[in-house]
């Protein structure tokens, strides 16, 4: 195209109405756009909420670009163009439309996922990867949009992309099982960052990190060990903060059969009492009991009962009554009893 005929479109009078009534209507739009958030900013102040904040400050601008490609449809039809072009422009429009809403929704997913891990940080960790996929899906489709608008058939692109996701697929089962069954960690909390676990092989410790393919677990010795997730999910659990971190504490005792066993019952009682005040983790106002359960070889066995504040608290309460029980126990003349065997032998003359 020559100079000459690019200056005639320029100065071509419909191109000239077309132009001047684009200006005014993105005036107008960006007019329009500050307009409305402001008083709907007015509105969603006033609520406890956060979600509707969110949905306002994504949707600004989705709904200006909304506006300005309606407004682009709208003049060029009014205007009069040829057939063939108005067709493109009005492909190009549906197509932009669609672009604007998945860009609009993918940013919202990411934000509510945000404003979740705020009330559960093990959402956190999974940010950048939703991140990322998010950006991927809008970036993808507005590629394939693009071929599209351009004439470029997407359906090839499209079997080719599933048959490498196929095979992707099959290559990394693994790696998306655990992907997966970290989703459903994360969804369903079966245990939290933080939280104290014990899974069904014996391994105990703090939640450090869920992430999207494996869960840090710290053990009491500080040492760190790694878990898939697919394995996690598929274990059999214990969750020593659910659904409450305090505990019982049990402590099993036994006494002489020669003991006076309501005396016992008290004096074991004031130790627990005494103990749970004065030791760290113990619930203060907790009243300690205890239950008989068993007759046995060598003495009268029972279980007393504590509470403390968390799992990890139990080993220093237990610790601190054993010590203050026994010596109250030597010091009220109760025996606790050790293994005897008797061995009774027959004299021969």
């Amino acid at each position: 195209m020559d100079i000459q005929a690019l200056i005639n479109i320029i100065f071509n009078s419909r191109v000239q109405i077309f132009l001047a009534s684009y200006l005014v209507w993105v005036a107008v739009c960006w007019l329009l756009v500050k307009w409305l958030t402001g008083f709907l900013g007015k509105i969603v102040s006033r609520t406890e909420t956060e979600i509707d904040d969110i949905i306002l400050q994504e949707a600004r601008l989705p709904l200006w670009l909304a506006l300005l490609v309606i407004g682009f449809y709208v003049i060029s039809m009014t205007v009069g163009l040829p057939r063939m072009a108005a067709l493109r422009i009005e492909r190009l429009t549906e197509l932009s439309i669609v672009f604007i809403i998945i860009y609009l929704a993918a940013r919202l997913a990411i934000n509510f996922i945000k404003l979740t891990a705020k009330t559960r940080p093990s959402v956190r960790n999974m940010i950048p990867t939703f991140n990322r996929i998010a950006n991927i899906v809008v970036w993808g489709v507005g590629l394939l949009m693009l071929m599209d608008l351009l004439g470029v058939s997407v359906t090839p692109v499209l079997a080719s992309l599933g048959i490498a996701g196929l095979a992707v697929g099959l290559a990394l089962q693994d790696t998306l099982g655990s992907f997966f069954a970290g989703l459903y960690i994360l969804i369903d909390q079966p245990v939290r960052v933080g939280d104290y676990v014990e899974i069904e092989n014996g391994l105990k410790g703090y939640v450090e990190k869920i992430g999207w393919r494996e869960t840090m677990i710290r053990t009491l010795p500080n040492n760190m060990i790694v878990v898939p997730n697919t394995k996690l999910s598929q274990s059999i659990i214990t969750n020593y903060y659910l659904p409450h971190k305090e505990i019982a504490c049990l402590v099993e005792v036994g006494v002489s059969y020669d003991s006076d066993l309501e005396k016992v019952e008290r004096v074991t009682c004031e130790v627990g009492r005494e103990v749970l005040k004065r030791v760290d983790g113990g619930i203060k106002n907790f009243e300690p009991f205890i239950r008989y359960h068993t007759f046995a070889d060598f003495s009268v066995n029972f279980t007393v009962i504590l509470r403390v504040a968390e799992f990890v608290d139990n080993y220093l309460v237990k610790h601190e009554f054993i010590k203050a029980l026994h010596k109250r126990y030597k010091e009220e003349g109760i025996e606790i009893p050790f293994p005897i065997r008797t061995v009774r032998m027959n004299a021969k003359n």
